[in-house]
C-alpha cells in the first residue's frame, strides 16, 4: 500500500473544480490525502452569471474578468485545501446563439493536441498522482474546451508514463486509476425530484427529470461512487467564491442539503482505467491502493 496518496483533477476553468466532484476533494483532503487541481485555461473570455456580482472597473476593463477569476481560484483553493496549478491556456469562449461563430485563434481548443498536452504530462510527473479524473469525451457538455481538457488528459495519463513521450518533461510517472468524473445522471436526479415531492417541496429540475431520454448504458457508466454528503457544505463555500460564476440564489443552491444526503449522498465517478487490482463497483476512488 502507498504511504502519502495523492490525487489530481483536471478542469478546463477555474470553478469546475468547485462545481463537480468538490466534496469528494474536501474529504479526500480531510483524509489526508493530497489533491492537486490542473486548471487548463484562466476563464478568460467567461461571462459574469451572477446578476448579482458589482466589481469597480468592471464594466470600463472587460479583460479584468481574467484576474478577478484567478482571485476567485485562490479563495476557492483555500477552502478546499487543495494545491493548484494553471496549465496557461487561454479559454475559448461559449458565446450566446447557434450556430456558434469560430473559435478566437490562438484559445485552448485551437491548440495542437500534443502541445496542449504537455504542460499535464510535466505536471503529472512533478505531483506523481496515484488518481487522475477528468471529463468524459463529451465534456459533461460540449464546452469546446471541456472537450480539449478530456483529450488532453487522456493523453497526459497515456503519455507521463512512457519513457519515449516527452522527453524534457521529467522521469516518466505511471498513474494508476484514471477516471470520469459524473454529475447530474438520471438516476440521481429522480432520486432528488423523489425526495423533493416527499417533503412537499418544488423542484426547479422536474421538467428535466420527465423529459430525461434514459439510456440504460448512461447509468451502467458509474463504477464509483464516494459518500461524501457531510463536505457538501465545503462544496458550496467553494462555489460562492466563484462569484462571477454563481448566483448564490441560483439552481445551485435549489436543493437542500437534507434532501441532498437523504437522496444521493455521493459524488460519481466512471474507472476508465486501473492498473491495480479493483472491484465493481468502488467507493472509494483509491480501491486497490489502499
Amino acid at each position: 500500500m502507498v504511504d502519502q496518496l495523492r490525487l489530481m483533477h483536471v478542469h478546463a476553468h477555474p470553478d469546475d473544480e468547485s462545481s463537480k466532484g468538490a466534496a469528494s476533494t474536501a474529504k479526500y483532503v480531510a483524509e489526508g490525502i493530497d489533491v492537486h487541481v490542473a486548471t487548463c485555461t484562466g476563464g478568460e473570455r467567461g461571462s459574469i452569471l451572477n446578476p448579482g456580482f458589482n466589481h469597480p472597473g468592471i464594466l470600463d476593463d472587460p479583460e479584468l474578468i481574467g484576474e478577478i477569476r484567478r482571485e476567485e481560484m485562490d479563495r476557492a483553493r483555500e477552502i478546499l485545501g487543495i494545491k493548484q496549478d494553471w496549465l496557461g491556456w487561454i479559454d475559448s469562449g461559449w458565446p450566446e446563439g447557434n450556430p456558434k461563430p469560430p473559435l478566437p485563434e490562438g484559445c485552448f481548443a485551437l491548440v495542437p493536441l500534443a502541445e496542449a498536452a504537455e504542460p499535464l504530462v510535466r505536471l503529472i510527473r512533478s505531483f506523481k498522482p496515484h488518481v487522475l479524473t477528468t471529463y468524459d469525451a463529451a465534456g459533461g457538455y460540449p464546452h469546446p474546451d471541456h472537450i480539449k481538457c478530456h483529450e488532453v488528459s487522456v493523453l497526459a495519463f497515456e503519455a507521463a508514463a512512457d519513457p519515449a513521450a516527452y522527453p524534457d518533461c521529467g522521469e516518466p510517472w505511471q498513474v494508476s486509476k484514471l477516471y470520469y468524473h459524473h454529475g447530474w445522471s438520471y438516476l440521481r436526479m429522480k432520486a432528488i425530484d423523489d425526495e423533493m415531492k416527499k417533503h412537499g417541496l418544488e423542484n426547479p429540475f422536474s421538467e428535466r427529470v420527465r423529459n430525461w431520454v434514459v439510456r440504460e448504458e448512461d447509468e451502467k457508466r458509474l463504477t464509483t461512487r464516494v459518500h461524501c454528503a457531510e463536505y457538501f457544505h465545503v462544496r458550496d463555500d467553494a462555489l460562492l467564491a466563484h462569484a462571477t460564476q454563481i448566483d448564490p440564489h441560483g439552481f445551485w443552491f435549489a436543493i437542500p442539503h437534507e434532501v441532498q444526503e437523504a437522496a444521493w449522498p455521493t459524488e460519481d465517478f466512471e474507472l476508465v482505467t486501473s492498473h491495480v487490482e479493483t472491484t465493481l463497483p468502488e467507493d472509494d476512488l483509491f480501491a486497490g491502493l489502499r
